[in-house]
């Protein structure tokens, strides 16, 4: 492993050490030759000024997306160096081969202080937290400025079995919601929709009204495709509107699975009807995922049921289509964007996991509750606004100028890579990010306040941070026998009847056998 000689001459300056000791916290510690030689100490060496503690010598393991990286010896890491009061040592991984290297760190056993987890619910992470080979650092983040202000929702999802084993990398988590044609909603004379029926209206009114006014009846309310894997399905933030659980509920102290709750099937119901009716795509069970922006763009449909950051690009690809047709209106937003639709139990809205893997310290490389103190307080100071700034766009002057408060970045690309791109994997974003922004059109800055009002409206998972070992087994197989049944119930394939069939098909695959692990689970959570 590569290290900077400025860096180890530094250290080698303020004493001897041994290669596996954090220099800054084993100097406080004296041996007992020191301690024998020292013990009838002046009155001028007790009155004497403390000495500047040592810096903290660290060593990162984190992905890069690119063939150039930051090296540690670069004007940036320096930088912050000099305001953490560390050496730091960047070990990059490359992206696509990071789970691979992360797996076989883990098992080598020589691990670096800190760590990017990709995964949370990576079994081979999650064995090594079981046996014991990292820091819960949960209890620990209460005494630091930023971290103590992690969101409690995000904390419980980046848990395992509800205690956390790194600082996670913060992301919106109110980020799901409707994004909409805003053009169309005014060719039909209509506002915003703030309830359900509302919504329904404005899908008919964008089916029936010709809100593209090309005289043609070519045009339907909302695109859906089908999603699998991690992914949030449109359905999934609909469902919620009616009151449904995200995944598991806590009724009567027990969790129940979300589809065996009567606002389930209303929300199954309403999807039904939006089919029948021909308001979604009658392709949505297949229809790919990679092409999910073109109907919308090409006016074709009017609802992208998503993320809402996605406005702004879907408003970036009309505004290119009509610049090449010269019809382009520059100042003019084609989209915008809304949280949800108020349902009886109010305004409810999907969460995202909130986070993006974690930043976690193993005991192996950090021995000492001392030292786990010192890295917490430099991933602490990694969110101040200064710090953030620093990792994520450089130097002011060498890496980007400001345009009033907005980023300029600079336009060499070379530079920005060697020195700047791929810090900002280091960023907890906790409470949020503080640091300095690019220039925001009225559509993103937007996008961004109404992501920050969702996190008071989502509805977490409670089930989230626990491991089954049997839905590990056959979790792909139940999850398989409801999305199944529920595209069937949609389409018409089945009734209802057949539908809660399914359901207790469910049950005896596997199903029940989850719930009662899961609220085994829950029950030993609480305690």
């Amino acid at each position: 492993m590569r290290q900077n000689t400025k860096k180890w001459m530094s250290v080698a300056a303020i004493g001897t050490v041994t290669m596996t000791t954090i220099v800054g916290c084993s100097d406080s510690k004296q041996s007992p030759e020191a301690s024998t030689a020292a013990s009838a100490p002046s009155q001028a060496a007790q009155t004497k000024a403390p000495q500047p503690q040592a810096p903290l010598d660290l060593n990162i393991m984190l992905p890069i997306f690119k063939t150039n990286y930051p090296k540690d010896d670069g004007p940036v890491v320096t930088e912050i160096e000099k305001r953490t009061n560390t050496n730091i040592h960047l070990e990059w991984v490359p992206n696509s081969s990071y789970p691979d290297k992360f797996n076989i760190t883990l098992a080598s056993g020589k691990l670096p202080h800190i760590i990017y987890v990709p995964d949370v619910k990576n079994p081979s992470f999650v064995n090594a937290v079981k046996s014991g080979a990292f820091w819960e650092v949960g209890k620990y983040m209460k005494d630091f400025p930023t971290l103590s202000q992690a969101n409690q929702v995000i904390l419980n999802n980046s848990s395992v079995d509800g205690k956390n084993y790194g600082i996670y990398r913060g992301r919106a988590l109110g980020r799901n919601g409707i994004n909409y044609r805003k053009d169309w909603l005014e060719a039909v004379g209509m506002q915003p929709p703030k309830t359900i029926d509302d919504f329904y209206n404005m899908l008919k009114a964008f089916k029936e009204k010709d809100p593209d006014k090309n005289g043609k009846d070519d045009t339907y309310g909302m695109v859906m495709v089908k999603w699998t894997g991690q992914w949030a399905s449109s359905f999934d933030i609909i469902k919620l509107w009616f009151g449904s659980p995200n995944k598991w509920g806590v009724i009567g102290d027990k969790l129940v699975p979300e589809h065996q709750t009567p606002e389930y099937l209303e929300a199954l119901k309403f999807m039904k009807k939006l089919y029948d009716e021909k308001l979604i795509n009658q392709d949505f069970a297949v229809f790919d995922s990679a092409k999910w922006n073109d109907p919308v763009v090409n006016n074709q449909a009017g609802v992208i049921i998503d993320v809402t950051d996605n406005a702004a690009r879907l408003d970036d690809k009309i505004h290119q289509v009509l610049a090449k047709e010269g019809k382009d209106k520059p100042d003019v937003h084609y989209i915008d964007n809304m949280i949800g639709v108020t349902g009886k139990n109010g305004l409810k809205a999907l969460p995202t996991s909130g986070f993006a893997g974690l930043l976690a310290i193993p005991k192996s490389s950090v021995k000492t509750e001392e030292e786990l103190k010192r890295v917490l307080k430099m991933l602490d100071q990694m969110n101040e606004p200064e710090l953030t700034t620093l990792a994520g766009y450089g130097i002011e002057g060498k890496h980007y100028t400001k345009d009033g408060d907005a980023v300029v970045a600079s336009k060499d690309t070379a530079l920005l890579e060697s020195e700047v791109e791929g810090l900002n994997q280091m960023l907890p974003f906790i409470p949020e990010d503080r640091g300095l922004k690019v220039k925001q059109t009225p559509l993103r800055l937007q996008t961004a306040k109404i992501q920050k009002e969702a996190e008071q409206f989502v509805v977490a998972n409670p089930a989230e941070p626990f491991i089954s070992s049997v839905y590990s087994q056959k979790g792909q197989q139940l999850d398989n026998v409801i999305n199944d049944a529920r595209i069937k119930f949609i389409v018409g394939q089945s009734d209802e009847a057949a539908l809660l069939a399914a359901f207790e098909t469910w049950k005896k695959s596997g199903g029940d056998d989850l719930v009662k692990e899961m609220n085994e689970l829950y029950a030993a959570s609480k305690k």
